[in-house]
């Protein structure tokens, strides 16, 4: 099968599953950021810090503010089960309970980031073209479930693309996906979407302004 081919079949089997997604997935309930700030305020010690690293392997923690809350839910069920490998965060997502997540989600991503509707930034290279289908052209995601990528670290979006590869991360769509890049293709989607806007942004760590969810 060709590059184009493969292109082609993944974006119609991302399109075919956001689709059942749209259909079946179940309501959430609301997260409260108020209560998400309390019992997210370890979060900070990492997500809070502008430019702060994991140690080993060495990569850029994630910016979260402006992240949709959806999927942080999802990343945290993921880390409690062991679909992610990450020593502390799977110690941290196991002391909380599903609501907690939906606290926690609510004040870590504030508002979300809205797409801007321009063209991207940059040319895109030819292996973004199935990343558009769940996270848009500027790396806004299209639907809740699917992250955000616009102003990533590139090094972070590097990191969990390699993950992927190797089975670090299980995600059915995303393992494929990922399979099929070479290094320096992982290497241009990551540079690619860190360069998009608008931006996710770390947490402020003195955030005051919260109101409960309604």
């Amino acid at each position: 099968m060709s590059v184009r081919s493969s292109v082609k079949a993944l974006v119609s089997l991302l399109a075919a599953a956001a689709a059942g997604l749209l259909l079946t997935a179940p309501a959430t309930a609301a997260g409260d950021p108020v209560r998400g700030k309390t019992l997210g305020y370890t979060c900070l010690g990492c997500h809070g810090i502008d430019t702060y690293k994991n140690v080993y392997p060495t990569y850029s923690v994630p910016m979260l503010r402006g992240q949709h809350a959806e999927y942080l839910v999802a990343a945290l069920k993921a880390y409690r089960a062991a679909e992610r490998g990450h020593a502390t965060m799977h110690a941290h997502a196991s002391s909380l309970s599903d609501q907690d997540m939906e606290d926690v989600a609510a004040y870590l991503a504030g508002n979300s980031v809205k797409t801007a509707g321009g063209e991207p930034v940059g040319k895109a290279p030819a292996a973004v073209a199935t990343c558009q289908a769940c996270h848009g052209r500027d790396g806004v995601g299209i639907m809740g479930m699917y992250p955000t990528l616009s102003g990533q670290h590139a090094d972070y979006l590097e990191h969990s693309l390699n993950d992927y590869q190797k089975g670090a991360r299980k995600n059915g769509i995303m393992a494929p996906f990922a399979a099929q890049l070479k290094p320096e293709e992982v290497k241009e989607v990551a540079e690619y979407f860190a360069r998009q806007k608008p931006s996710l942004k770390t947490v402020p760590r003195n955030e005051k302004a919260l109101t409960a969810a309604k």
